[in-house]
This record gives structure tokens, C-alpha cells and sequence, in this order.
């Protein structure tokens, strides 16, 4: 059974939480993406309570700007730091002080912040796992140097308008669900999608996205806002114009990576060269799956994310 409940962290954000399982367990945190919400990881937060699959306590939150959550209105408050702030003092409350996740498991966006907390706070987490959210090294490789990349990326730069959010509302969310249905090239060449559809994508389900995108879309445009790893652009320098430091990038914990082959947005190329950066990596390439890989396969990523776990169990 889900429970909700609100976590008001130190620093004054609050996130609302979506939760299985009992309390004082090891604690699985599971991370969602843009345009989505914590809501998505619940089949694996019921599978991963039960005995037979380890008895965790799993936690999703929503990320700040997104449903319930705190969304505060300028772009700067979604800077990565802030980003992993939060789930810094989450982790806190939810295992205990002193106490690490037994896993912290993570999509687009929310990969995006487990990259950086893993790299910045390993001793929060004994094991970490991505889908289909690229290394920050990988990601700025491929944005400065792949025209390719740079053109299934240029939906960011639809994302950073203004009028975004308007956009994305009107014609009740027609591109957002163009974001899953097809590659919403009217409004935001790029755009990872289904080419064949989604059939995964239920009136119960479309309900759920309604609920989080009517509580506000800007939180989610200003993590593009906040972030310069996006395609350069005349007047735009964006990725073209960083470099990150190796000590940024380098992951120590054990990882696994479950990269969906078929991510229109995110391309197989940005899970090659990993092993320099994440020396303990376990990685999976599932063909004929798109970057809604959470959506379309649960049980499969529930077996792959079981079998990691199994195997980094004495830790």
C-alpha cells in the first residue's frame, strides 16, 4: 500500500513523499524525472516492501517544483547544489542519521541529482542506480561534440522560453503528452518519445499527470533554466562554454546503469566511456525500449535493480 505524507527539511523546502514498506528498514529513495512525478516509481515501491524482494522501506519524493513540493519561482533555486540539498537532508530523515540508503535509484532529472550526490556525499548511499540519465562527463562530451546529440537535445532550448509553461499547458498538455506519444517535433524537436505510441499511458495514468502538471510546470522548465549543459545556440554558448573538473564526475559506489536503447532524447552513445569516471559500474543496454523505460518495463527493472542489489547486499 502507498502512503503519502509531506518531509519539511532543515533548510525550509518540503518535499512530498510517496512510501511503502516499514519504517526503520534499509530505505530504497527513488528519484523521478521531467515532466513526471514521484507517482511513477509506485509499482516498484510495493514490489520492494514485500519480504521476498529484501522487506525495504522505499521513499519516492517529488522533486522541488514539481506536484505537492516546494517550487520556488526563480530559476537560481534549481541549481544543482539546492537540487542536492534536498535529497541530502531527505536521506538524512528517512534512514537515520549516520545511516546510508541501500540504494538511491534514479531517472532523467532525478539521475541528474543522484550523479551529483553520489559524487559529492558517497557515504549517504552504498549503491547507486541510473536509468537513462547521463554521466554529467558523458552528457557534456556529447553536447559539445556530437552534432547528433546536440540536435536530439535542442527540446532543452524549448524548455528555457518563457512562455514554456504556457505552451505546454494549452490544448489540455498536447505537447506533454507528445513528449510520450511521438517526438513532439512541433513544439520541441527531440523530444524523447514512443515513436509507436504508449500504451502504457491510461486515462488512470494520464489523471496522475494532470494532478502534477496543474499544481505547476514553471519548477520544471527552471531545472533547464538553471542548467547550462543544453545545446550551444547562436548568442547561447550553454555546454559549449563549461568544463567540469574530474572531480566532479568520478563516482566511487557501486553502480548500476540500465540504459533504454531507444531514448530518442538521450542516445546509446552516452553510456560509453563510463568506467574512467565510475570505476565499479555494472552496466545494462536494454534494446527496444524508450526513455519511459520506468513506464514500459517495470518488472524488468524491478529484476535488474533486484539482482544489483543481491549482489551489493554485504555491503
Amino acid at each position: 500500500m502507498i502512503e503519502t505524507y509531506e518531509r519539511v527539511l532543515p533548510h525550509g523546502i518540503t518535499l512530498g513523499c510517496r512510501a511503502s514498506g516499514t519504517p526503520g528498514r534499509p530505505v530504497l529513495l527513488f528519484l523521478h524525472g521531467f515532466p513526471e512525478g514521484a507517482f511513477v516509481w509506485d509499482a516498484l515501491l510495493e514490489h520492494f516492501a514485500q519480504p521476498a524482494q529484501g522487506c525495504y522501506r522505499c521513499v519516492a519524493p517529488y522533486l522541488r517544483g514539481f506536484g505537492p513540493s516546494s517550487a520556488p519561482a526563480e530559476p537560481e533555486a534549481y541549481r544543482a547544489r539546492h537540487l542536492v540539498q534536498d535529497i541530502a537532508a531527505l536521506i538524512t530523515l528517512e534512514a537515520g542519521p549516520g545511516q546510508p540508503l541501500a540504494a538511491l535509484v534514479a531517472h532523467d532529472w532525478g539521475g541528474a541529482v543522484a550523479w551529483g550526490l553520489a559524487n559529492q556525499h558517497p557515504a549517504l548511499l552504498k549503491t547507486l542506480a541510473i536509468l537513462n540519465s547521463p554521466h554529467p562527463g558523458a552528457f557534456l562530451r556529447e553536447l559539445r561534440h556530437n552534432p547528433a546529440q546536440q540536435a536530439a537535445s535542442a527540446y532543452m532550448n524549448f524548455l528555457i522560453r518563457p512562455d514554456a509553461e504556457a505552451l505546454l499547458a494549452a490544448d489540455d498538455y498536447r505537447r506533454l503528452w507528445e513528449f510520450f506519444t511521438n517526438m513532439g517535433a512541433e513544439a520541441a524537436p527531440g523530444t524523447p518519445g514512443a515513436p509507436n505510441g504508449a500504451g502504457w499511458l491510461t486515462p488512470a495514468v494520464k489523471q496522475q499527470y494532470r494532478e502534477v502538471w496543474r499544481a505547476g510546470l514553471t519548477g520544471g522548465c527552471n531545472y533547464y533554466r538553471a542548467s547550462p549543459l543544453r545545446p550551444p545556440r547562436v548568442g547561447d554558448p550553454a555546454a559549449a562554454a563549461i568544463t567540469l573538473p574530474e572531480s566532479m564526475l568520478r563516482v566511487e559506489v557501486p553502480t548500476l546503469v540500465i540504459w533504454a536503447e531507444d531514448d530518442s532524447a538521450l542516445p546509446p552513445s552516452l553510456a560509453d566511456g563510463l568506467e574512467p569516471w565510475v570505476p565499479r559500474l555494472e552496466l545494462r543496454r536494454i534494446p527496444r525500449a524508450t526513455h519511459w523505460i520506468v513506464h514500459e518495463q517495470p518488472a524488468l527493472v524491478a529484476r535488474l535493480l533486484q539482482g544489483f542489489l543481491l549482489k551489493n547486499d554485504s555491503l
